[in-house]
């Protein structure tokens, strides 16, 4: 595949994941609950995005129920408890995710709780841009 189908074909799963997201963050915005297959797809796909941008696995990003990916370059976890540890819910993360919430703002409201070396994922976020609600 040329550079230049790559770059196509990225671009466009960009702009799916981009309106699953905002969707997602629609009905959240609206106090409502999203649908749960399209909540868990928005949360698996943005973190597996994560994982594309931020190889590695020093780092174990969660957020449950739907999801959970080890990231970032350094020492690698295999076993046990990981040396870095991010948690949010998924209305949090997809709004850090998208640029919505600031990392401080999420970690100054509870939102967020990482823990660890390398668990500050500020410089790579964030991962797709959505216009400001």
């Amino acid at each position: 595949m040329s550079d230049r189908a790559v770059f196509e074909e990225e671009s466009t799963q960009r702009g799916e994941l981009r309106r699953l997201i905002e969707s997602v963050l629609a009905a959240y915005a609206a106090g409502d609950t999203p649908d749960r297959k399209l909540a868990q797809a928005a949360v698996t796909e943005s973190l597996a995005l994560l994982a594309a941008v931020a190889p590695g696995r020093s780092v174990e990003v969660r957020v449950p129920p739907f999801g959970a990916v080890q990231a970032v370059a350094g020492g690698a976890h295999r076993r046990g408890t990981p040396r870095a540890v991010v948690e949010t819910d998924p209305a949090t993360w997809l709004q850090l995710a998208t640029g919505r919430l600031t990392w401080d703002q999420a970690q100054d409201c509870g939102a967020l709780l990482a823990s660890g070396e390398r668990s500050n994922l500020r410089e790579h976020l964030p991962l797709v841009h959505l216009p400001k609600a």
